[in-house]
């Protein structure tokens, strides 16, 4: 079975030394002696900077690192403790940090042609940072490769072997780049409008992560060419899930989750109609809890979040949650955000942004 990459409490803690425990407040403290979960998460302020905030499993908000804009996707090396948030698309940053504030943050920008999509991941070893681009010119989707080991230089790229790439994920062994290539086309002259949307061509490419090639490319049904695939994530038995998010008439009820596995053909699970329907054709976010077998999707067209059994594709659960935004696996179950404030059982004066990662 593949291990979380997540780290539990006290390895934070431990990592964060006393240098950075002696920057928080008393509350604080409090709130980080009392969780045995951290997650990270981008956020709105009140007064409108945006920021990563590190977050208890109670949504208890610990510290904050600036952002100079806002922010989307995150990827965390359980590695080397390096974080990267990357700008919302079409944007050109990303901000590499460390939870516990022992570096100074490190900025980087995409290439002059280029902007991020607003996802990325490491490799195992942290020592790759893989990051999903729009070659705007040449329309086809990239994945720029960057040195962790020499300030998150830009060493490369391959082709996502589509177009309008969004989330991504690496294998456990580091072999295998997963890419959810949405097919929609974008240029930053023309901001986040979609070019394309009666000619769309949504796939998940597998890549090879040491040459580039291509391992498998699997291109959604005709019938659903309008169904973006957007957000991926690996169960404990290395099965690839996938989101959708769907362009075509708002009538219609697509599948809008599915899974597959390299040698596989794509499989979408069947969601009860009332559910699809609560789901408004839209996916924010999608997550797995290895432990427990669980896959978690969060909508904030449709204010809901739904617990899905990864061994039977079956829904357990569906639960409303106005603007929901981010889903990471807890404990037990799922951590839910909303774009109104509120994070689990917490409710703060900030609006958390649609991702989340457990570090």
């Amino acid at each position: 079975m593949m291990q979380s990459a997540a780290i539990n409490r006290r390895s934070f803690v431990k990592a964060a030394g006393l240098g950075f425990l002696a920057t928080l407040t008393p509350r604080s403290l409090m709130a980080l002696e009392g969780t045995d979960v951290v997650y990270a998460s981008g956020i709105r302020a009140a007064d409108g900077s945006f920021a990563i905030a590190t977050v208890t499993e109670r949504g208890e908000i610990v510290d904050q690192v600036a952002l100079p804009a806002r922010a989307h996707g995150m990827a965390f090396s359980a590695s080397t403790g390096k974080t990267v948030a990357f700008a919302r698309r079409p944007g050109t940053y990303a901000m590499i940090f460390d939870p516990w504030n022992k570096s100074e943050p490190i900025v980087i920008s995409s290439r002059e042609d280029r902007h991020f999509y607003g996802h990325g991941a490491f490799s195992p070893d942290g020592r790759l940072l893989y990051a999903s681009e729009n070659d705007f010119g040449g329309n086809r989707g990239m994945i720029g490769l960057y040195d962790a080991t020499d300030r998150f230089t830009r060493i490369g790229e391959f082709e996502t072997y589509g177009i309008g790439p969004h989330d991504m994920t690496v294998s456990e062994d580091g072999r295998l780049l997963i890419v959810a290539n949405g097919g929609i086309e974008t240029h930053p002259d023309f901001g986040r409008t979609k070019l394309n949307l009666g000619e769309m061509q949504p796939s998940l490419a597998l890549i090879d992560a040491a040459t580039g090639a291509l391992v498998e490319k699997h291109v959604l049904p005709a019938e659903w060419a309008e169904l973006s695939t957007r957000h991926v994530d690996l169960d404990g038995a290395g099965r690839i899930w996938f989101a959708c998010q769907y362009e075509g008439h708002r009538k219609d009820l697509p599948p809008l989750v599915g899974h597959f596995a390299k040698g596989e053909e794509l499989t979408f699970i069947d969601l009860p109609g009332e559910t699809t329907r609560r789901l408004a054709n839209y996916v924010g976010a999608i997550a797995v809890n290895r432990n427990e077998g669980l896959v978690g999707i969060t909508s904030p067209m449709g204010g809901a979040s739904v617990t899905i059994d990864a061994r039977t594709g079956k829904m357990l659960a569906e639960t409303s949650v106005p603007d929901a935004a981010g889903i990471a696996p807890a404990r037990s179950g799922f951590a839910v955000s909303s774009y109104d404030g509120d994070f689990l059982s917490t409710r703060s004066d900030v609006a958390w942004d649609q991702h989340i990662v457990r570090i």
